[in-house]
């Protein structure tokens, strides 16, 4: 059976807590620039920085998620 790639998955295979509220308060602690690339930013360490940027190069569902994910970290907060 597939996984159905969702932002919670993609925390998952980044190791990163992977709850709702944990998701929440990571986009909420880690904000982008806008002239930082997601793969560049500060705060992957380097396994979760070549999984992003796998993800991304198999241009699938897996890089729709980072593309959201890119996003929440760079929307003004509310």
């Amino acid at each position: 059976m597939p996984v159905t790639v969702r932002m919670t998955n993609l925390f998952l295979q980044l190791g990163l807590d992977a709850t709702p509220e944990g998701v929440a308060d990571f986009i909420k602690k880690h904000r982008l620039p806008d002239d930082v690339n997601v793969l560049d930013a500060e705060f992957w360490n380097d396994g979760q920085r070549q999984a992003l940027k796998e993800m991304l190069c198999s241009d699938g569902e897996w890089a729709l998620v980072v593309d959201q994910l890119n996003e929440a970290l760079r929307a003004p907060e509310s």
